[in-house]
Protein backbone atom coordinates (compact mmCIF):
# COMPACT_ATOMS: atom_id res chain seq x y z
CA UNK A 1 0.00 0.00 0.00
CA UNK A 2 1.28 3.84 -0.87
CA UNK A 3 -0.05 4.97 2.62
CA UNK A 4 2.03 4.55 6.15
CA UNK A 5 0.60 4.33 9.44
CA UNK A 6 2.99 6.97 10.70
CA UNK A 7 2.26 9.54 8.63
CA UNK A 8 0.26 12.77 9.77
CA UNK A 9 -2.82 13.69 8.40
CA UNK A 10 -2.11 15.81 6.25
CA UNK A 11 1.07 13.89 4.97
CA UNK A 12 -1.48 10.88 4.01
CA UNK A 13 -3.55 13.22 1.77
CA UNK A 14 -0.55 15.23 0.12
CA UNK A 15 -1.56 18.47 1.81
CA UNK A 16 0.54 20.98 3.29
CA UNK A 17 0.29 20.92 7.63
CA UNK A 18 -1.31 24.35 7.86
CA UNK A 19 -4.58 25.65 8.34
CA UNK A 20 -6.04 27.08 5.14
CA UNK A 21 -6.64 23.66 2.29
CA UNK A 22 -8.59 23.05 -0.58
CA UNK A 23 -11.34 21.03 0.64
CA UNK A 24 -11.95 19.95 -3.10
CA UNK A 25 -8.24 18.80 -2.80
CA UNK A 26 -8.88 16.83 0.25
CA UNK A 27 -12.02 15.44 -1.11
CA UNK A 28 -10.17 14.13 -3.66
CA UNK A 29 -7.26 12.84 -1.89
CA UNK A 30 -9.68 10.89 0.38
CA UNK A 31 -11.49 9.44 -2.52
CA UNK A 32 -8.22 8.62 -4.09
CA UNK A 33 -7.16 6.66 -1.10
CA UNK A 34 -10.47 5.18 -0.42
CA UNK A 35 -10.33 3.79 -3.35
CA UNK A 36 -6.77 2.38 -2.75
CA UNK A 37 -7.23 1.19 0.64
CA UNK A 38 -10.97 0.02 0.50
CA UNK A 39 -11.12 -3.10 1.93
CA UNK A 40 -13.26 -4.78 -1.32
CA UNK A 41 -10.27 -4.39 -2.80
CA UNK A 42 -8.34 -7.19 -0.43
CA UNK A 43 -11.27 -10.01 -0.37
CA UNK A 44 -9.02 -12.52 -1.96
CA UNK A 45 -5.92 -11.34 -0.04
CA UNK A 46 -4.62 -12.75 3.61
CA UNK A 47 -6.46 -12.00 6.75
CA UNK A 48 -3.66 -9.91 7.53
CA UNK A 49 -3.96 -7.74 4.09
CA UNK A 50 -7.54 -7.63 4.84
CA UNK A 51 -6.95 -6.42 8.28
CA UNK A 52 -4.50 -3.79 7.66
CA UNK A 53 -6.78 -2.54 4.64
CA UNK A 54 -9.60 -2.12 7.21
CA UNK A 55 -7.53 -0.42 9.07
CA UNK A 56 -6.29 1.72 6.33
CA UNK A 57 -9.69 2.36 5.51
CA UNK A 58 -10.93 3.45 9.00
CA UNK A 59 -7.46 5.57 9.02
CA UNK A 60 -8.06 7.52 5.84
CA UNK A 61 -11.75 8.36 7.24
CA UNK A 62 -10.41 9.33 10.45
CA UNK A 63 -8.56 12.11 9.04
CA UNK A 64 -10.77 12.98 6.62
CA UNK A 65 -13.04 13.81 9.11
CA UNK A 66 -10.26 15.58 11.03
CA UNK A 67 -9.35 17.84 8.17
CA UNK A 68 -12.51 18.91 6.57
CA UNK A 69 -13.87 20.11 10.16
CA UNK A 70 -11.85 23.82 10.85
CA UNK A 71 -12.17 23.27 14.51
CA UNK A 72 -10.81 19.87 14.29
CA UNK A 73 -8.52 20.48 11.87
CA UNK A 74 -7.01 23.02 14.29
CA UNK A 75 -6.71 21.42 17.03
CA UNK A 76 -5.21 18.26 15.23
CA UNK A 77 -2.48 21.20 14.08
CA UNK A 78 -2.05 22.51 17.73
CA UNK A 79 -1.33 19.46 18.93
CA UNK A 80 1.20 18.08 16.10
CA UNK A 81 2.57 21.52 17.72
CA UNK A 82 2.74 19.89 20.91
CA UNK A 83 0.04 22.30 22.09
CA UNK A 84 -2.91 21.46 24.38
CA UNK A 85 -5.63 23.51 23.81
CA UNK A 86 -6.90 22.85 26.92
CA UNK A 87 -10.63 23.24 26.60
CA UNK A 88 -11.62 21.24 29.40
CA UNK A 89 -9.37 22.81 32.03
CA UNK A 90 -9.23 26.36 31.08
CA UNK A 91 -12.02 28.47 30.61
CA UNK A 92 -10.50 31.94 31.17
CA UNK A 93 -12.01 34.19 27.80
CA UNK A 94 -11.58 37.74 27.68
CA UNK A 95 -14.38 39.74 29.32
CA UNK A 96 -15.62 41.20 26.02
CA UNK A 97 -16.08 37.51 24.90
CA UNK A 98 -17.87 36.24 27.78
CA UNK A 99 -20.34 39.27 27.66
CA UNK A 100 -20.64 38.58 24.04
CA UNK A 101 -21.83 35.00 24.99
CA UNK A 102 -24.19 36.50 27.50
CA UNK A 103 -25.66 38.53 24.84
CA UNK A 104 -26.22 35.36 22.12
CA UNK A 105 -27.79 33.19 24.99
CA UNK A 106 -30.15 35.87 25.88
CA UNK A 107 -31.27 36.25 22.16
CA UNK A 108 -31.55 32.77 22.14
CA UNK A 109 -33.60 32.11 24.92
CA UNK A 110 -35.97 35.12 23.37
CA UNK A 111 -36.32 33.74 20.40
CA UNK A 112 -37.48 30.45 21.63
CA UNK A 113 -39.43 31.76 24.54
CA UNK A 114 -41.46 33.61 21.54
CA UNK A 115 -41.52 30.47 19.06
CA UNK A 116 -39.66 32.22 16.32
CA UNK A 117 -37.84 29.69 14.05
CA UNK A 118 -37.21 32.78 11.65
CA UNK A 119 -35.53 34.41 14.46
CA UNK A 120 -33.21 31.67 15.61
CA UNK A 121 -32.55 31.07 12.18
CA UNK A 122 -31.33 34.52 11.58
CA UNK A 123 -29.24 34.33 15.27
CA UNK A 124 -28.20 31.26 13.16
CA UNK A 125 -26.66 32.95 10.31
CA UNK A 126 -25.16 35.80 12.33
CA UNK A 127 -23.00 32.93 14.41
CA UNK A 128 -22.12 31.17 10.96
CA UNK A 129 -20.19 34.81 10.08
CA UNK A 130 -19.05 35.10 13.55
CA UNK A 131 -17.73 32.08 13.21
CA UNK A 132 -16.51 32.42 9.70
CA UNK A 133 -14.50 35.41 10.93
CA UNK A 134 -12.61 33.77 13.83
CA UNK A 135 -11.61 30.91 11.30
CA UNK A 136 -10.17 33.55 8.94
CA UNK A 137 -8.55 34.99 12.72
CA UNK A 138 -7.52 31.45 13.63
CA UNK A 139 -5.59 30.35 10.03
CA UNK A 140 -3.60 33.63 10.44
CA UNK A 141 -2.59 32.88 13.74
CA UNK A 142 -1.80 29.35 12.74
CA UNK A 143 -0.58 29.78 9.11
CA UNK A 144 0.84 33.08 8.72
CA UNK A 145 2.11 34.39 12.64
CA UNK A 146 2.68 30.83 14.05
CA UNK A 147 1.10 32.35 17.59
CA UNK A 148 0.29 29.19 19.07
CA UNK A 149 -1.11 30.76 22.30
CA UNK A 150 -3.34 32.64 20.42
CA UNK A 151 -4.71 29.88 18.13
CA UNK A 152 -5.25 27.45 21.46
CA UNK A 153 -7.41 30.76 22.42
CA UNK A 154 -9.16 30.98 19.06
CA UNK A 155 -9.79 27.17 19.42
CA UNK A 156 -11.47 27.70 22.86
CA UNK A 157 -13.59 30.62 21.53
CA UNK A 158 -14.55 28.63 18.49
CA UNK A 159 -15.38 26.03 20.81
CA UNK A 160 -17.91 28.53 22.97
CA UNK A 161 -19.33 29.27 19.08
CA UNK A 162 -20.11 25.57 18.35
CA UNK A 163 -21.87 24.86 21.47
CA UNK A 164 -24.16 28.12 20.76
CA UNK A 165 -24.71 26.80 17.57
CA UNK A 166 -26.20 23.26 19.08
CA UNK A 167 -27.74 25.30 21.03
CA UNK A 168 -29.38 27.16 18.00
CA UNK A 169 -30.12 23.78 16.53
CA UNK A 170 -31.81 22.49 19.14
CA UNK A 171 -34.03 25.02 19.88
CA UNK A 172 -34.75 24.79 16.26
CA UNK A 173 -35.70 21.60 16.12
CA UNK A 174 -37.41 21.80 19.36
CA UNK A 175 -40.01 24.34 17.92
CA UNK A 176 -40.20 22.26 14.97
CA UNK A 177 -41.34 19.15 16.68
CA UNK A 178 -43.99 20.95 18.63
Amino acid sequence: MKTAFDQDHFALFGLPQQFRLSLPELEAARLQLALEVHPDRFASKSDAEQRIALMMATRVNEAYDTLKNPLARARYLLALAGVDTQEETNTSMPATFLMEQMEWRERIEEADDSGSVEALATLETELSDETCQLEETLARALDDTRDLDAAALLVRKLRFLEKLEQEIGDAIEALLDR
